[in-house]
């Protein structure tokens, strides 16, 4: 199986990626999360625009495949906390995403996300956050210790 083949899976192994629609392309080692417009995901039909709820949650699946394409499969990244920024409303229309992996420490990484529609230099939202990367085993001490 090579890397796109697991990134495709790892996108369809997500209920809500799956019910956003939501696909991902890889280059290298750069995840480019894309958001095909559907009716479902609008918040706003008098303007019509896109839910900003979907839109973060589209961010934060971005991040969470860029850090599993970079940290591999061995860890699930969960978030811990993200603030998302929504520069203009987002147009029925497709939307692509792009993490940047700021840093990445044993058990934190720190991830900033750019959304856009038209034109990259243009974005319509950011996203920055923290993730837990711990592998799993280290996650299940830390939770049971007293």
């Amino acid at each position: 199986m090579n890397a796109r083949t697991d990134l495709r899976a790892l996108v369809d192994h997500i209920p809500y990626a799956r019910f956003l629609g939501m696909q991902a392309e890889l280059a290298g080692d750069e995840v480019t999360g894309i958001l095909p417009y559907a009716d479902h995901l609008v918040g706003n039909p008098h303007l019509p625009a896109l839910h900003g709820g979907v839109i973060g949650a589209f961010m934060e699946l971005t991040a969470v495949l860029q850090l599993t394409v970079a940290q591999g499969a061995g860890r699930q990244p969960l978030p811990i906390d993200v603030t998302v920024e929504y520069l203009r409303s987002g147009k029925p229309k497709i939307t692509f995403a792009r993490a940047s992996i700021k840093r990445v420490g044993r058990r934190v990484a720190n991830v900033q996300v750019e959304a856009w529609q038209e034109a990259r230099g243009n974005p319509i939202a950011f996203l920055r956050g923290h993730f837990n990367v711990a592998d799993l085993a280290e996650r299940e001490t830390l939770i049971s210790a007293p």
